[in-house]
This record gives C-alpha cells, structure tokens and sequence, in this order.
C-alpha cells in the first residue's frame, strides 16, 4: 500500500548531521550564484500535485528525502518502501496500469535490465557531472546518487579480530558462524556475487562452495541476515551491506565491518525515472533533488556513500578506501539471477 508523507509543520527544519560530510568544491560568487539561480528560474515548470516513488531502505533517510523535498517543492510524493526484490515484484504487478514515476533500487544491474526492457526515460539531472565515473549510463536513464559497498560484518564478542579474505573464511575455526544475505532478496549481495565471479571465473567459485560446506547459512535479506550476526546467532555475515553495520555500531552494537584486500563491489543504488510517469516535471524534480547538497548530506548521514564526488565523509569509509574487485555491470547483470539462484541453491 503506498504511503502518503507529508510534512505535518512547513517551519519545522530537519535535524542533519553535516559532521559526516564535506565538499571539496570551491563557493561560487554571490554574483554566480544569483545568475545561476535566475536561470534554474526560468528553465524550471512550476510544480504542483505529487510525485510517487518506490525506494529501498533505511527508511529514516527516505523519510527526511521525502520531508524535505516536500517542503522545498510543495509537491506531495506518495512513497513505497520494500526491498529491490519486493519493488520489482510490484513493478511487475504493476506493468499493465503503472504507477511509479520513479524508481530507485539497491540494484546496479536490476537498473540496467530495467534499461535494456525499454522502461526508462533519458534526463540529465542536475549536479549529474559531480557523479562519480561510472555512476551514470551512457544513455542518462541511470543515476547512482548513493551506494553502499559490500563488507564482512562479524560480531566481536564471538570473533574478537578479523580481517581474513574472502576465502580464507572457509577455515575450521568459523564452522557454523556464517551467514550471507538472500541474493534474491538483497540486489546488493546478487551483484556483489555477480562481480565476484566475473572477477574470479569458475575459480570463484570454490570460494563459495567451501563457505557453503562449512555451514553458511541465509537468514534472509540484509536486515534478517546482520541480526543474525548482531544477537550472536551467527558471527561472521559475508557481503552485507555495510552502511547496515555502521548504523548498528554507531548505536553501540558489538559489530565490525571490513572490506576484504582482494576487493569487492561498490553497488550504486540507481535512481531512474520511468517512461511511463504521469507526473514527468515532478519526476524531474525528484531525481535532481537527489543529487542536491541537501540530499546528498542526508546520504552521508545514513550511513550510505554520496553519490557525488566532491562530497567525502567522515562517519565512514569513503570510495577511495575500499579495494574493488575489476568487474563489468553490463556482463554482471546478465549472469546475476543465475548466480544468485545458484548460491541459494549450495546452502540447502
């Protein structure tokens, strides 16, 4: 059921933690700023009516994007939360009398099968060249405004210290204590697979099945599989989602996050804009509002990688931190469904 937001007192101000961030861009000039603005004036429709969007979690940062864009625009946006799987699935139901205007996934190459179905609409949003290289497509239909990177996530009241790679983990000593998220649950851990694999070939595989002969277990998507490791049901989780874990730390939780040194895979989280919106200026609207200052701070703040470069964080790791594996999103999303279903299938 979509869950209309609204702000319940235009003057209330959100609280936003801009300690996490910073932007390396020089200020512009009163003078620079007042023609800039004057031509966003012209260029932009007056806006009104709603925008609806199907976004994956936290939902406190989807809360404080729909607060704000809502009070900077006046326009209400009707919103669905659910995992990449959950939003697909009512994309499909859907497909005859859509509704979403846009869509953003926790998925890079679920965005690109979007893309390569004809779904998505060509735009080029504002602050689009501050993205990170890659973080766009080629045809402007793609826009990772945020990213999360896939880590080992371990409980340090089980695993005091860890900092093994990805297939030192199949050892004795972990029998039984690791976990992975559903791949066909979670896009971020379906690609972080995919990557793997199309780093690693067939060889990466051994990885996954000495992991699955020692006990691995799936609990569930992201949230289920770090509980897991959080109570001590389990102490390792294998490609979970790390801004899940930075989140949990920072409220005292006995986790740590690490990014194995053979590398792993930074998901940009695709924000899109559907062919068939019915509110197209609102869409617009939205996805620029993503890649704003304002939106781009509350990204930080969740814990999430902005998805522009010129802005850095200090809550936790930055982009230029995290060995990443060599991998080719287009080839990863023809094979991820594949992988995923395979890997469910060496846990049972």
């Amino acid at each position: 059921m979509l869950k209309k937001m609204t702000v319940a007192l235009a003057g209330i101000m959100l609280f936003v933690p801009f300690t996490g961030c910073a932007q390396k861009d020089e200020p512009a000039s009163s003078n620079e700023v007042a023609e800039s603005e004057a031509t966003q004036a012209e260029a932009k429709p007056e806006l009104s009516g709603k925008v609806v969007v199907y976004m994956p979690s936290p939902s406190g940062l989807n809360e404080k994007y729909v607060a704000d864009f809502e009070e900077k625009t006046g326009v209400d946006v009707e919103l669905f939360e659910g995992t990449t799987g959950e939003i697909l699935a009512r994309l499909e139901t859907e497909k005859d009398n859509p509704v979403a205007d846009v869509v953003v996934l926790a998925s890079w190459s679920d965005g690109l099968s979007m893309k390569n179905s004809g779904q998505l609409m060509s735009y080029t949003p504002e602050n689009a060249d501050k993205l990170y290289d890659g973080w766009m497509d080629a045809d402007n239909t793609l826009f990772g405004t945020s990213a999360s990177a896939l880590g080992v996530i371990y409980n340090t009241t089980m695993v005091p210290t860890l900092s093994a790679d990805w297939n030192e983990l199949a050892d004795a000593q972990y029998k039984d204590m690791i976990a992975i998220p559903d791949p066909q649950k979670s896009g971020s851990c379906k690609d972080f697979l995919a990557g793997y694999m199309y780093a690693n070939g067939e060889e990466g595989w051994k990885t996954w099945e000495n992991l699955a002969n020692m006990g691995m277990t799936i609990p569930g998507a992201n949230k289920a599989a770090l509980e897991a490791v959080t109570t001590g049901e389990k102490g390792i989780l294998v490609a979970g989602v790390d801004y899940n874990a930075y989140s949990a730390i920072n409220k005292g939780e006995p986790l740590q996050v690490y990014y194995p040194a053979s590398g792993t895979v930074i998901n940009p989280r695709p924000a899109m804009i559907l062919k068939t919106s019915a509110n197209v200026d609102n869409a617009k609207a939205f996805v620029d509002y993503l890649l704003s200052d304002s939106a781009q701070k509350l990204v930080s703040g969740a814990y999430l990688l902005p998805g522009r470069s010129d802005i850095t964080c200090d809550n936790r790791s930055n982009v230029s931190d995290i060995p990443t594996l060599d991998i080719n999103w287009e080839e990863m999303s023809k094979t991820s469904d594949d992988v995923a279903a395979k890997l469910i299938s060496l846990c049972k």
